[in-house]
């Protein structure tokens, strides 16, 4: 199934994995970090012109965003399931109904989110003890952050289209430009007309709009199974459905991490403003190893789902194979960089010497075995991409969250130091990867034996 596309599409089911999985995954790679380069402008410029009470605003929001989105992000892991699974059999119909189904539920869900974000942010950053000084500024950022949900949704559908025919470069392409013009918009809103964190999230859903109008073009010059046609928008029933029954799972379970992040988060909070403005610069540089990690969970999850659509059932353990051996070797060598270089790195968040210090305990506890979580992901990704997403979500729930708030409520009430807290990640994330490889081991037998392998 070929298309005028072709050249940046990739044939996942037939030759060698190695260099199949790198070209792949390099750039997504490239694309998530230069994501979060641009998001560091934010970061950035709001700590160094705005001040630490403003960086702390900021910095403390991510875990509260990720807990409304992942619902909805959820649904984009199922688009890629589907549509790579259908175009890895040649299933070109269903692949069309696919791409349209899910353009039209991400601009649904978009505003779904936009409402429930602008309502709601206030109240659950009173939830999380968001501190007084702190708090007004949060809910500003989060409001103006939120309306632009209908373009970052839009967006993050249009790109799990194109990865899941391979296509991973076109969507690097579109992050470079709306980037660029986030960082410029950044230093004029905030410096030029002192606009503070209204200015930083203005910019911010500028610059996603953008990204989302290029993707969206893309899909409409297509030709083939993945062309859009705007006039053809319509929820099929059989596809959504689908769309909830892998990706909902998925949401639920990015949830799930995220709600115990935020009860962390809360815990961090009670430590105060300079603690929250040290772990927020520390966890902004950690989200560079981690998406680095995370582009071989989404190898993972579409190799997987071509190969399992093509019937290609024994290349799955050599995809599998590979990319754990990939993030293992990209989350082990970042980890350890970004924390010998932690003191010079935080440095330009701030000057703030407080700051700094808590900032290096952060990626003491979190950076250096962040690998664990590199490999957890990428067994979700395996699993979710043979069609098993309840699974993962169920492990986690157990392995990670729930171990979290237990963790959170014995061992961090009796010896209650940001050191303790920050261990819980390293152990929940073994753990979970360790219950995963064993749910593989049964799902991959469970397949062998239903093909005959």
């Amino acid at each position: 199934m070929k298309s005028n596309a072709g050249k940046y599409e990739m044939n996942m089911c037939e030759g060698p994995l190695a260099g199949k999985i790198i070209l792949y995954a390099v750039p997504l790679m490239l694309s998530s970090i230069l994501q979060l380069l641009f998001n560091a402008v934010d970061t950035i410029v709001v700590g160094r012109y705005c001040g630490s009470d403003a960086l702390a605003a900021v910095g403390s929001t991510g875990s509260l965003v990720n807990l409304l989105m992942n619902v909805f992000i959820g649904l984009s892991v199922g688009t890629n399931v589907l549509v790579a699974r259908y175009y890895g059999a040649g299933k070109e119909k269903d692949v069309s109904e696919t791409v349209h189904t899910a353009v039209l539920s991400s601009l649904i869900c978009g505003v779904i989110l936009a409402g429930i974000g602008v309502v709601f942010v206030k109240p659950l950053l009173v939830l999380m003890a968001s501190p007084e000084n702190v708090i007004d500024q949060s809910a500003l950022y989060l409001r103006i952050y939120f309306l632009g949900m209908p373009v970052t949704l839009l967006y993050n559908f249009g790109s799990a289209i194109l990865r899941a025919i391979g296509d991973t470069r076109r969507p690097l392409y579109y992050l470079v430009t709306a980037g660029i013009l986030n960082v410029v918009l950044n230093l004029i809103f905030v410096i030029v007309f002192d606009m503070g964190v209204a200015g930083v999230a203005l910019a911010t859903i500028i610059s996603q709009a953008v990204s989302a109008i290029l993707v969206t073009k893309c899909l409409i010059g297509m030709e083939g199974a993945c062309h859009l046609d705007v006039t053809k928008l319509s929820i099929k029933k059989n596809k959504f459905l689908e769309m909830l029954r892998y990706g909902l799972p998925a949401g639920i379970q990015g949830t799930l991490f995220s709600l115990s992040n935020v009860i962390i988060q809360s815990s961090i909070n009670s430590f105060g403003s300079v603690v929250m403005a040290g772990n927020a610069a520390a966890a902004n540089l950690e989200g560079f190893v981690y998406v680095s990690m995370n582009a071989f969970h989404h190898t993972a999850l579409s190799f997987t789902s071509q190969n399992y659509g093509g019937g290609k059932y024994d290349r799955i353990n050599k995809v599998l194979g590979w990319c754990l051996f990939l993030v293992t070797v990209v989350g082990g060598g970042l980890g350890t960089g970004f924390y010998l270089l932690g003191k010079p790195l935080l440095h330009i968040y701030s000057n703030d010497a407080q700051v700094i210090s808590y900032g290096i305990l952060r990626m003491t506890y979190i950076c250096l075995p962040y690998f664990l979580c590199g490999l957890m992901d990428t067994m979700v990704g395996t699993l979710r991409g043979l069609g098993y997403s309840v699974m993962p979500m169920i492990v986690s729930l157990l392995g990670a969250c729930a171990f979290r708030i237990l963790w959170i409520q014995t061992v961090f009430q009796e010896r209650h130091t940001l050191e303790v807290l920050y261990l819980s990640y390293a152990i929940s994330w073994f753990v979970t990867f360790a219950i995963h490889v064993i749910c593989y081991v049964v799902v991959r037998g469970r397949i062998g034996k239903r093909n005959d392998i």
